[in-house]
């Protein structure tokens, strides 16, 4: 099995993660799902969990990276706002950046684990 190599960048407000690989996760699939609850189902968590982590990264943010309508005739939805998707193209693009810097570090290191 080849090895697998994954960045864990963590942004942290005070002692909250304010952004990291799991909101991360979770603010792509908002916006490849267009609801909460609907990517909330993709991970196995509950709505309410989802919402929190949406929550307390709205919170921590200058403006929010989500935002939502409410349900009615027409159904709730949720989109991502400018900053939400800033926040995945930067994250995404810092992954890729580290992941090319230490590309010759991460082969001596795979190459000490057992085949």
């Amino acid at each position: 099995m080849k090895p697998k190599v994954q960045f864990r960048l963590r942004v942290y407000r005070d002692s909250a993660i304010a952004i990291g690989p799991g909101k991360v996760a979770l603010l792509e699939a908002i916006a490849a799902t267009g609801s909460i609850s609907a990517a909330a189902r993709e991970f196995g968590m509950s709505y309410r969990r989802a919402w929190t982590l949406v929550d307390e990264m709205n919170r921590a943010l200058k403006e929010p990276a989500v935002d939502t309508a409410t349900g009615g005739a027409h159904g709730g939805g949720a989109t991502l706002t400018k900053a939400g998707q800033a926040i995945v193209t930067h994250y995404r693009a810092i992954e890729a950046t580290a992941k090319a810097a230490a590309a010759k570090d991460i082969a001596a290191l795979t190459r000490l684990l057992a085949s």
